[in-house]
């Protein structure tokens, strides 16, 4: 008879047991193509954590006009910023991914199982699980590469991972990560990638911490995300020492006609030069790793807003990425969660 659950023949109980380390991020399409793209948005756009419009209606939406449209243009965007070795994310993704390990298993040698999956696209969080089964874990760790918590993001990444689990037949210990937007060594990483790009471009008029946005509707309805970033703004900027007229937070990426986290990034590009701001530098802490949101939304989409409307100089700070001070918070935020788990 065939079980609904999964499970593995008896030789796993004589594998050393090892706990696993996976490690989450949004996506990105196969290639730069329609295709690619209207498969990637498919799953994207179906998730109800994304869009919390009622189903049917959604659907019709989605299928009837979105996905009819939207990945032709979305495959142009990608292309532009697309590399020999792939989408920019899933490469600096996995550079992350081998730094992070190297550290672990630096201390940790064969105990430890470290893995890197996408919630939409491959590789898929299902499979990056089943291989850590198959190699004895039994103890997960799961951090999603979102400092800032977000149902959107962060509950939907928990959301894939505990319902693969649902169908296994022996579970694993969770430990599950849900954000870092505080945490001193993301704050000091974060400060240093601004510090130094002050130091070889000159301080700007006013630095712009631009975080991807979401229907103000979540915000009403008790996610917290809103106030994380400010907060991680907050911490950043005192770090670094930044009078209160020199920075701004405000919020990107806006999609459909609803109100969305003010103040517009582009909006608020638009109106500093009349308002005496001609040099901007912008970062995007929500990132960790560059991608279509940053490389061609902040670095030429918004750049020409700004130069358009009177601006004169605009720079873009990378996301911190496979940053050595970025791995390193990003391991000892992992670390500590190792050493709760050799405690159970």
């Amino acid at each position: 008879m065939k079980s609904r659950y999964l499970g593995r023949d008896k030789a796993i109980h004589q594998q050393k047991r090892k706990i696993g380390v996976l490690l989450t991020n949004l996506g990105t399409p196969d290639e730069p193509t329609s295709g690619a793209l209207r498969k990637y948005l498919r799953q994207f756009l179906s998730d109800p954590r994304v869009v919390e419009i009622p189903r049917f209606i959604w659907m019709i939406i989605l299928h009837g006009i979105i996905l009819r449209v939207r990945p032709q243009k979305s495959a142009k965007l990608y292309e532009s910023i697309w590399t020999d070795k792939g989408s920019p994310l899933m490469v600096i993704s996995q550079d992350m991914r081998d730094k992070i390990a190297q550290q672990l298993n630096a201390s940790e040698q064969d105990e430890l199982v470290i893995d890197i999956a996408m919630r939409y696209g491959e590789p898929a969080i299902p499979k990056a699980l089943n291989r850590m089964q198959e190699q004895g874990v039994d103890k997960l760790i799961v951090l999603p590469l979102y400092p800032q918590y977000a149902g959107p993001t962060t509950a939907s990444a928990f959301d894939e991972v505990t319902n693969e689990l649902a169908k296994w037949r022996w579970i694993p210990s969770l430990h599950f990560i849900n954000g870092y937007h505080d945490h001193p060594l993301y704050i000091q990483a974060l400060a240093n990638s601004i510090k130094e790009h002050f130091e070889a471009h000159g301080e700007p008029d006013k630095l712009i911490l631009s975080y991807h946005g979401m229907p103000k509707h979540f915000l009403d309805s008790g996610d917290p995300y809103f106030c994380f970033c400010h907060k991680t703004t907050r911490l950043v900027t005192e770090k670094l020492g930044l009078a209160e007229d020199k920075f701004m937070t405000t919020f990107q990426s806006r999609f459909g006609k609803a109100e969305w986290l003010k103040p517009y990034t582009d909006e608020t590009l638009e109106g500093l030069p009349a308002q005496g701001v001609k040099n901007v530098a912008i970062i995007s802490p929500a990132f960790s790793a560059d991608c279509l949101e940053t490389l061609e939304e902040l670095v030429h989409e918004n750049k020409d807003i700004f130069i358009e409307a009177g601006g004169e100089a605009y720079s873009y700070i990378p996301a911190l990425n496979d940053r050595d001070d970025h791995c390193n918070a990003l391991a000892a935020i992992i670390a500590a969660q190792i050493e709760a788990c050799k405690q159970q």
